[in-house]
């Protein structure tokens, strides 16, 4: 083997950091309002659903569908709110805690 005066290749610089874009205060406001909005024809549907079940022992056809479209934005509502908080929250950075 021969010694060569010339320094090894220096390693590649760690690629840069992506910058994230957060949300403003105001738009998570706005969704968690929204979701609790539509949280409401959620709860009808299980009420109403709840007492034709109770009332008739079977959900009729001609309310099933609304029921169902109930818990469908329900659902939505139950989306929203948590997309809301979840996406406040600051990303964690590698190395930087637990």
């Amino acid at each position: 083997m021969s010694i060569s005066d010339t320094p090894p290749p220096a390693p590649p610089a760690p690629p840069p950091p992506v910058p994230t874009e957060k949300r403003g205060g105001c738009l998570t406001a706005l969704m968690a309002i929204a979701g609790i909005f539509m949280l409401l024809p959620g709860l009808c549907a299980l009420l109403f659903g709840g007492m034709s079940v109770v009332e008739g022992g079977r959900i009729p056809a001609d309310i099933a569908s609304l029921i169902f479209l109930g818990l469908v934005i329900g659902i939505g509502g139950v989306a929203m709110i948590w997309a809301a908080i979840k996406g406040r929250k600051a990303p964690s950075r590698p190395g930087t805690g637990p």
